[in-house]
């Protein structure tokens, strides 16, 4: 018998046990092995939980029991995660996590461990949720040259921006309603402001191109600054406005990682999708693209990867050879966001339209003394450069993909 430990036992933890016990039976068949939860660590108590009896405040339980040889970290962060995770890997012990913040600062040296001491690190949960992305581009699509990767990858800001879209509501009413529906914390910043977003795309960038991108090194932008106006404005232009994390291979071998919002044209699948639902479209050089759906966060969504990966850690003999990437000491394989090529829509005071001509661009909406437009396919340098001494009033970029 494999036995089970589970690190963390909030909201994620705790679906992560619940899913286990609701269908271990056909886990086990799955898995090939007959399995159970050890220890659940927390250093919280839950006398009331059912698996009270399993909770133990000491990581060095779990490390020094050589019956537990498969972990489940399901803590966040990275202060006390990176440690513990560090640790049973080095103990051989082969760890799913859910922690994307920590796949996304120490995933290279976590999964260098892995190999070295012959266990597995896995982490499909901590991108999509329920979403399977991690697995299908490391085995599914195995057979392509990844050539870009872009979608909507947190929840909680596509309700906002569903909101404003379907309601009209402005970004501060429709986050007040995210917060009191649990979809946002009470501190949103990690969402709004793209952190989120930025550590998924690390991970995605990481794996599809094979180096490390920390999240130090990806321009990040939110939502926090899109107005009603800018909503109205992708409408006219014929489409939506969402949050994207993105990064593509460009043509002198570099990659561009970014996050920030764009309108996303109608004819686009991602501009259709909303409320918390997140989407992932993968292009490569033989499937064209290959779009991947669902809830990408939530108790039992994002429990069911974790305990996927269990299953897969537990079928497993030796460590991944596919799901790896190599540590990267500076950042020069990444391209400078003034280099990314996009076209652009800006909306600038009405006493600076004649910019618009320096761009040969139409005009979106000219009202409340404001005017927008559309740039051409312009480096980002190009399109500041043209713009010098005009007041922008906003500048969302427009999804090529």
């Amino acid at each position: 018998m494999a036995k089970i430990a589970v690190l963390g036992f909030g909201v994620v933890g705790s679906g992560t046990v619940e899913l286990f016990y609701r269908n271990k039976e056909s886990i086990i068949k799955k898995a090939g092995k007959d399995l159970d939860i050890k220890y659940i660590l927390d250093i919280r108590d839950f006398p009331d939980s059912p698996y009270a009896d399993k909770l133990v405040k000491d990581i060095n339980v779990i490390l020094n029991d050589d019956e537990v040889t498969l972990v489940a970290e399901c803590m966040g962060g990275v202060k006390f995660a990176y440690g513990f995770v560090k640790d049973c890997l080095l103990k051989g012990k082969s760890v799913a996590t859910s922690n994307k913040e920590l796949v996304a600062q120490k995933g290279a040296e976590l999964l260098a461990i892995a190999k070295e001491k012959g266990c597995n690190f896995f982490f499909e949960a901590s991108v999509g949720g329920a979403i399977p992305i991690i697995r299908p581009m490391h085995q599914c699509l195995a057979a392509n040259e990844i050539t870009a990767v872009a979608g909507i990858l947190n929840g909680t800001t596509n309700f906002i921006l569903t909101k404003m879209i379907e309601e009209n509501m402005k970004f501060s009413d429709a986050l007040s309603m995210a917060q009191k529906l649990g979809y946002a914390e009470a501190d949103p910043t990690a969402d709004v402001e793209g952190l989120d977003a930025c550590r998924k795309i690390c991970i995605l960038s990481s794996l599809a191109f094979g180096k490390h991108v920390y999240p130090d090194n990806v321009h990040t932008e939110g939502i926090s600054a899109i107005t009603p106006r800018d909503i109205a404005d992708a409408e006219k232009w014929g489409g939506a406005v969402k949050l994207i994390g993105a990064v593509r291979k460009l043509d002198n071998n570099k990659i561009m990682p970014y996050v920030a919002p764009h309108f996303v044209c109608r004819e686009n699948l991602i501009s259709s999708v909303n409320d918390v639902f997140n989407a992932v479209m993968v292009s490569g050089d033989a499937i064209d693209k290959a779009m991947f759906y669902g809830r990408g966060a939530g108790k039992f969504p994002t429990a069911s990867a974790v305990v996927a990966d269990i299953i897969d850690m537990a079928k497993a003999d030796k460590t991944s050879i596919s799901q790896v990437w190599e540590d990267a000491d500076n950042s020069t394989f990444v391209e400078k966001i003034e280099n990314n090529e996009t076209e652009m829509y800006v909306r600038v005071k009405s006493s600076d339209k004649a910019v618009i001509e320096k761009f040969g661009a139409e005009i979106i909406s000219d009202e409340n003394g404001e005017v927008s437009f559309v740039t051409p396919c312009l480096s980002e340098k190009e399109i500041e450069e043209k713009l010098t001494g005009v007041e922008v009033v906003s500048k969302i970029r427009i999804l090529a993909m």
